[in-house]
């Protein structure tokens, strides 16, 4: 049964449901155990004796034990009737029938084989009864005696240290050391992370905690190589120092998902036919012990879930904070996008009407207010003499160059926020035809812009060509209308 608790509003509902989830191959187990198994050796077995410690120090329980128990007992065996040899070959085996007065046994009071074991025990053990001892007539049990003391001290030293180093092994302290079953892909500071949960039960600290992950899957090379289980690292903060833990509550670990990571191109719906595995890492130093000690567990892509995130679990109380580690392995439902990062970058990228919009509706307003400026001029310069009409006939080429010239300068000092408000653009062409003096005002252009934003509003304009625009305009009037207009294009 797997707990699922979605957020609705500002509360939590945990909903119950079970989860079928399609068996598979783990290279490691969720224990930590790796699944790999090495064969067709042959000679190369050879290379475990050689480094006999070792090879029992890694054996299971069982097996060291029954060399413990086999090893004493076939040394203590072995040198018990070495001492029965070296009585029997003496003859001090019938000094119990009759004792012969010129007879001096090796070993006192040692008749048959269980005496001698007694004797090898009680010399072993230095526990030395009293009953049974070397006589300085026996070279041959003095050398014994010597043997046996170096041999005694090497088995023990070999066999105990054995026993000593397996018992503290910090294997059991990584019990202690929890990760949360799943782990969970959603955003984290605007960016699409992979995050999973790592907790110590323990009160006692992991000295220079580090952690470290690796992406499992296998792949083919552009030049046609597969590569069955390749190893790929996943960057947990080793550029910021991320990965260096002090773990005395639990933490969540991140792991940025952008174009340098593997899962780059990984989406909600490509998840579910992915096939790769996530070994976390945990390594430290037992403090009480001084001992390095690594976790591990995995991930594979049915344990992760899209669009999830952990459940807090730390409180402040009176005076101690307390962790409930019954929300340990608790997620719940967030809004998370569907797509991969690099499909996001990708639809950012395309131009849409929602990236561009100033340039559009700006390009389509100079575009309208030009078209009302001609249709101003036009209605003003129909109501002039036929004279003066004819004049402005043939400049409608003209007109339209200017007026095209002071909207390219309005679409350029415009940025995003601006408002432009042409307030007035009249055109007047009149004549007083009174003591032959022809009065004529034409293309008289007022604007005004008014910016509402942070940016400054820069208008540019283009005097050389307006200067030749009105040059030209000049050479089709009479000399006062020149005269007049002569400031205007200046």
């Amino acid at each position: 049964m797997s707990v699922v608790r979605r957020k609705f509003g500002d509360d939590y509902q945990a909903v119950v449901g079970t989860s079928s989830r399609r068996k598979r191959q783990r290279f490691v187990d969720k224990n930590g155990r790796c699944n790999v198994q090495h064969g067709n050796l042959g000679s190369e077995n050879s290379r475990y004796i050689s480094d006999l410690f070792t090879t029992l120090v890694d054996l299971k329980w069982r097996w060291n034990l029954l060399i413990f128990l086999l090893t004493y007992t076939v040394a203590w065996l072995v040198m018990a009737s070495m001492w029965w040899g070296i009585a029997y070959l003496r003859g001090d085996l019938d000094m119990h029938r009759g004792p012969d007065p010129g007879h001096s046994p090796c070993v006192a009071n040692v008749y048959n084989f269980p005496s001698a074991f007694l004797f090898f025990i009680e010399t072993e053990a230095t526990i030395g009864y009293g009953h049974r001892y070397i006589t300085e007539r026996c070279p041959e049990g003095i050398a014994l005696f010597l043997f046996q003391s170096l041999l005694g001290s090497v088995v023990d030293a070999f066999l105990i240290g054995c026993m000593f180093i397996k018992m503290s092994q910090p294997k059991k302290r990584a019990e202690t050391l929890m990760f949360s079953r799943a782990a969970v892909i959603s955003q984290r500071d605007g960016k699409l992370c992979l995050m999973f949960r790592v907790g110590n039960l323990r009160n006692s600290h992991m000295v220079s905690a580090q952690i470290r992950c690796k992406l499992i899957k296998s792949r083919q090379t552009p030049e046609g190589e597969f590569l069955p289980l390749d190893q790929c690292e996943l960057d947990v903060g080793f550029g910021t120092g991320a990965d260096q833990l002090f773990l005395v509550s639990p933490l969540t670990i991140c792991h940025e998902i952008n174009e340098k990571s593997p899962f780059f191109a990984l989406s909600q719906r490509s998840l579910r036919s992915e096939q790769f595995e996530i070994v976390v890492i945990l390594e430290g130093i037992v403090e009480t012990t001084g001992m390095t000690c690594q976790a591990r567990t995995s991930y594979t892509e049915d344990e992760v879930l899209w669009g999830h995130r952990f459940l807090p679990v730390m409180s402040l109380e009176d005076g101690f904070f307390r962790v409930d580690y019954s929300q340990f392995h608790a997620t719940f439902e967030v809004p998370t996008p569907p797509y991969s990062v690099k499909e996001q970058e990708e639809n950012l990228a395309l131009p849409s009407p929602l990236n561009t919009p100033m340039g559009s509706n700006r390009s389509r307003r100079d575009k309208i207010c030009s078209l009302d400026c001609l249709d101003i001029f036009e209605e003003k310069s129909s109501r002039l003499p036929s004279k003066l009409q004819r004049l402005c006939s043939g400049k409608d080429d003209l007109q339209r160059g200017v007026l095209s010239l002071c909207s390219s300068n309005v679409e350029k000092a415009c940025s995003t926020g601006d408002l432009l408000k042409i307030q007035q653009i009249s055109s007047v062409c009149s004549i007083e035809d009174g003591g032959e003096k022809v009065k004529s005002a034409t293309f008289k252009t007022k604007s005004e812009l008014l910016a509402r934003s942070t940016g400054n509003l820069e208008l540019q304009q283009k005097p050389q060509v307006m200067r030749t625009l009105g040059a030209g305009l000049d050479d089709h009037l009479p000399a006062k209308l020149r005269k007049m207009n002569s400031g205007l294009f200046t």
